[in-house]
């Protein structure tokens, strides 16, 4: 099992869901990764992208939702730049056929325990 790394979720607000569904399956008692989830909940309040660029520091690396969203929203641009300044390592992740996206500077892959794994033990 992966030892519990600190995590940003890079996410469109449309993929709320998947960011939550991420968290739940990390805490399943079979999942091989653990982490702690770094994403900001409410978005566009006066201090968000401070606090986020605090959190994206803090983080060991990035998860990137990719879905049909990912292109047109604003705050998850913001966060993936923020990462690549911060320097931090991002993986992208299917969220559905949708997801194929591409998003330049983030390699996605389809979203397996096994890619996730990888990804949090390389970190």
């Amino acid at each position: 099992m992966a030892r519990n790394k600190i995590i940003f979720i890079a996410f469109a607000i449309e993929d709320e869901w998947a960011r939550d569904f991420l968290k739940g399956q990390s805490l399943n008692t079979l999942s091989p990764f653990e982490y702690t989830d770094m994403s900001v909940k409410q978005a566009y309040d006066r201090d968000w992208k401070e606090r986020v660029r605090t959190r994206i520091r803090r983080s060991n690396g990035v998860i990137v939702t990719v879905s049909k969203y990912s292109l047109s929203s604003s705050g998850q641009k913001w966060e993936i730049q923020c990462a690549k300044e911060e320097r931090k390592r991002m993986l992208g992740i299917r969220v559905n056929e949708d997801g194929r996206t591409n998003i330049v500077g983030v390699n996605t892959k389809v979203w397996t325990w096994s890619n996730i794994t990888t990804f949090i033990d390389s970190l």
